[in-house]
């Protein structure tokens, strides 16, 4: 079903209501009437401007449900005077696209274009996908592709070189009230509620007009003699699921969010989005994971004790499992975010990878190998090896980089918690090392 609606009703629109689902009823007919996309649909915006230019290339509209992507697509079809087609890429297949281009052929040939409108395009399969290629590329169809998915995931290089996409945003609160003002004209029925309860239906709607107007035809068919609250209103209806869903991109949204309020050292974000997860259904182990990485990524050596800390709450979660092993998550996520931070660890482990990998199969140098044999004694592996402990400082500062390879310098220690002491002592080894090399010049 389509969202929004048009201002004013007439009798025949509120019996219509009665009969028909109220999203439908409320459909926009021009895209003067679409509401909380504003940025996309102004005269200077990216789909305004199209509009305005009198036509439309081949698009993907991607956003969560219930923002009006097929009210869009609907309207942006009609209003370039292009044939709308719609089909679903759940139950399309190939032979499906080849009737429809094949239409689209011969309204081609009668002069009218075709605007394929593909719901869930992101479903599709690379063969389902790479047929759209010619049909786009010799200008038979102009394709909208509507997707709740990050489309770079989701559909394939080819395809997205020849659209562009458009992001539709979740409809906020000023949106949602307009569309219930709407759907009370639209019905000719005040909702009997509470200022309260109405900001609560819209925050249960959870940025989803569909949702919205389905809360709405309920709360119309309540006894209208009594006006609700909004404790009679959360008694009554479910709140919407929060949106998520562990194969979806909003699966690594929220751990990214996670990620980055630990980063940035702010616990009541860090834990605002673990709750967000457990709320959406994530599973804790995948929550727990990223928070051991994240003691090593970002806490790094600045305190080596975080990594201890999630591998206890991992532990404590295990034993006790949900709901009760939850706030191990929680307080996970608040000892890291408070933290000291270093990355200088990962970056020297990102560093040194690189060097590995370009430095092939060198072989250590003979001096660090081992000589078990008389052989290999005779060949020199060995030959010339400080045992460290029995040299003054129990250094010896010898090399043990492959023969030929420049020392690196990849860790750099902050001057922040625990490697402020670990920065010290670079500094001792690299002077000692400096002297001693010094003395046998």
């Amino acid at each position: 079903m389509d969202l929004f609606g048009q201002s004013g009703a007439t009798e025949n629109t509120q019996a219509a209501t009665k009969a028909r689902p109220l999203a439908d009823v409320l459909r926009p007919q021009t895209i003067d009437d679409v509401i909380g996309q504003e940025t996309l649909l102004a005269e200077n915006g990216p789909l305004g401007s199209m509009l305005a230019a009198g036509r439309i290339t081949s698009l993907i509209l991607w956003g969560p449900p219930g923002v009006g992507k097929t009210t869009i697509a609907r309207l942006l079809a009609k209003t370039t005077d292009l044939h709308f087609e719609q089909i679903s890429a759940i139950f399309s297949g190939v032979s499906d696209l080849k009737k429809v281009f094949q239409a689209a052929r011969d309204r081609a040939t009668a002069g009218r274009g075709t605007f394929l409108f593909i719901d869930e395009i992101h479903r599709f399969n690379k063969a389902q996908l790479d047929s759209l290629l010619p049909v786009m590329e010799d200008g038979t169809v102009t394709v909208c592709g509507a997707t709740t998915e990050n489309p770079s995931f989701n559909v394939n290089r080819a395809v997205l070189s020849r659209c562009q996409v458009m992001v539709l945003e979740r409809l906020d609160e000023g949106a949602l009230a307009g569309l219930l003002a709407r759907a009370e004209v639209a019905t000719g029925t005040p909702l009997p509620l509470t200022d309260d309860a109405r900001s609560l239906l819209c925050a249960m709607a959870d940025g989803d007009g569909r949702a919205l107007l389905n809360m709405v035809e309920n709360v119309i068919a309540w006894p209208p003699e009594k006006t609700y609250g909004a404790k009679d209103l959360a008694s009554r209806l479910t709140r919407r699921a929060a949106q998520h869903d562990r194969a979806s991109d909003s699966h690594y949204a929220l751990a990214s969010a996670i990620q980055k309020s630990i980063r940035g050292s702010d616990p009541e974000a860090a834990i605002y989005w673990v709750n967000r997860a457990l709320e959406g259904g994530e599973d804790p182990r995948f929550i727990l994971r990223r928070l051991t990485m994240i003691a090593w990524e970002d806490v790094g050596l600045a305190d080596p004790e975080a990594s201890r800390v999630c591998l206890s709450a991992w532990d404590t979660y295990e034993r006790l499992g949900s709901p009760e092993g939850d706030l191990a998550l929680s307080q996970v996520a608040i000892y890291l975010a408070l933290a000291p931070k270093s990355n200088a660890g990962y970056a020297a482990y990102k560093a040194a990878r690189i060097e590995a990998k370009e430095s092939g199969s060198a072989p250590p140098p003979m001096h660090i190998l081992n000589a078990p044999t008389k052989m290999m004694q005779e060949l020199g592996f060995n030959r010339g090896y400080q045992y460290d402990h029995d040299l003054p400082d129990g250094f010896s500062g010898q090399n043990f980089f492959p023969d030929g390879m420049k020392r690196s310098s990849h860790y750099q220690p902050v001057e922040r918690g625990f490697e402020r002491e670990l920065a010290k002592r670079v500094r001792y080894f690299d002077k000692l090392r400096k002297d001693l090399n010094t003395r046998s010049d």
